[in-house]
């Protein structure tokens, strides 16, 4: 269900509002006295972002030195009714030079009464693209003598681009060198026992794009998932060719993809934004190949000493290598003094976060460094309880490198110029939460 606001007001610190908006006659003009006195002098406005009072539900948040509040008196879409403060303050910044407090409102409240009777209808959120409002409201705002210059200047053609299926690119985009930018950006989410059988693995990723290609084009991206690679063996008539398949979970996509066309061929087809976005999101929980395997051996002997040994083996192939690797070894607070055997990297004792920090700054594959410390610890009468063993933790980056198979089989991009474009693709993955027990 929409969000179906019956007004929004934006008030200062104090309580004084600063302009507001009534969309319906279900609720009174005095009720932001209501959120005035039961929410702002009462002090609870960290407590809670909705409150009931008096039968109508009040959504608000804070920016900068100003609040956004909207009222409801129906059962409305509380995510969707913040993700409108959030679109809408993101649209005033773009018109006020990336500002927006109360001075912004008070030297814009004829632009922003503008807005808001255009952002919303009888309540319901519309259209709050800054790209498509600006087509068509060209008033500049009052702008901060600290913001930065507008670099975007309005197009014409305003009527194609607000009713037109393509409202997030504008037309007459002209590049020297036509260039698509792809990254397959992955984060691998891990818990290992201590000996080395894995508890609980998946894989998020997100494929970002960086377009630079004039006119309208249409791209059609071609990735190794199962469904895919099946319905285009259908489509055409040819057995399914043998290779590695993965099965994408949990899959979103940004609104430019045509989910008709991918609905009957599974294949990703969209005229790109111009610039950086995201194209899609994806979770993967079968099949993953782990960058790394890691091997503890803790052995406390006695009340005031342990030895430590970590061996850490790298999975991928031996021509490729991972930057930034940091290993975290958890040990007891009452640790005295370490000392450290590393075959690469460097190691140190961290007495703020009581670990054992091993660090390497280029990790080849198909290797196997091992750390060896020996931990004196302070013996206190005090400290009954037993050492816990959190698990270790990694951090890394392996470019060139999907934990989850992925693989793009193809880009084309079609223009009615007939172009010749440069396809550029980065395979990366990093850590997300790389847990191995002791």
């Amino acid at each position: 269900m929409p969000v179906a606001a019956s007004a929004i007001y934006f008030l200062n610190l104090r309580g004084d509002v600063l302009i507001n908006r009534l969309y319906r006659d279900d609720v009174g003009r005095n009720m932001v006295d209501a959120f005035r006195i039961h929410i702002m002098q009462t002090k609870e406005l960290g407590t809670c972002p909705v409150r009931q009072i008096g039968g109508c539900s009040f959504f608000y948040m804070r920016i900068s030195n100003v609040y956004v509040v909207i009222v409801v008196n129906s059962n409305a879409n509380v995510a969707c009714a913040f993700k409108f403060v959030v679109e809408a303050v993101t649209l005033f910044k773009s018109y006020f030079g990336g500002t927006f407090d109360e001075d912004a409102i008070r030297n814009n409240f004829v632009l922003i009464y503008e807005l808001l009777d255009e952002i919303m209808d009888f309540g319901y959120p519309q259209n709050l693209s800054p790209e498509i409002l600006k087509l068509y409201i060209t008033q500049e705002g009052v702008r901060s003598p600290f913001s930065s210059k507008p670099t975007d200047k309005p197009v014409p053609n305003a009527t194609l681009q607000v009713t037109g299926a393509v409202g997030w690119r504008r037309e007459g985009l002209v590049y020297k060198k036509n260039e698509v930018f792809l990254d397959i950006v992955e984060s691998v989410n891990l818990l290992m026992s201590s000996k080395g059988s894995v508890l609980r693995c998946d894989v998020t990723g997100k494929i970002l794009m960086k377009c630079f290609l004039s006119g309208m084009p249409d791209l059609k991206l071609g990735l190794n998932d199962k469904i895919g690679i099946e319905k285009e063996s259908q489509l055409k008539n040819r057995p399914t060719k043998s290779g590695k398949t993965i099965e994408l979970d949990d899959v979103t996509f940004h609104q430019c993809v045509n989910l008709t066309r991918f609905n009957s061929e599974k294949t990703v087809s969209f005229v790109p934004p111009d610039g950086e976005f995201e194209l899609m999101k994806y979770r993967i929980t079968e099949g993953v190949n782990l960058p790394f395997r890691v091997l503890p051996t803790i052995k406390e002997l006695g009340r005031t000493r342990m030895e430590v040994n970590v061996k850490v083996k790298s999975v991928f192939g031996a021509k490729m290598f991972a930057l930034g690797v940091v290993v975290k070894i958890p040990v007891p607070k009452q640790t005295a003094k370490t000392s450290f055997q590393v075959t690469s990297g460097r190691a140190k004792y961290n007495a703020a976060i009581d670990c054992l920090v091993w660090k390497i700054k280029k990790f080849p594959g198909q290797t196997e460094p091992t750390l060896s410390a020996e931990v004196e610890l302070i013996s206190t009468m005090a400290e009954k309880k037993s050492w816990t063993r959190p698990p270790i933790q990694m951090e890394f980056q392996v470019p060139m490198f999907t934990a989850s198979g992925l693989r793009v089989r193809f880009l084309k991009v079609w223009e009615k110029s007939g172009y010749n474009t440069v396809e550029w693709v980065r395979y990366i993955t990093k850590a997300g939460s790389y847990e191995i027990r002791l």
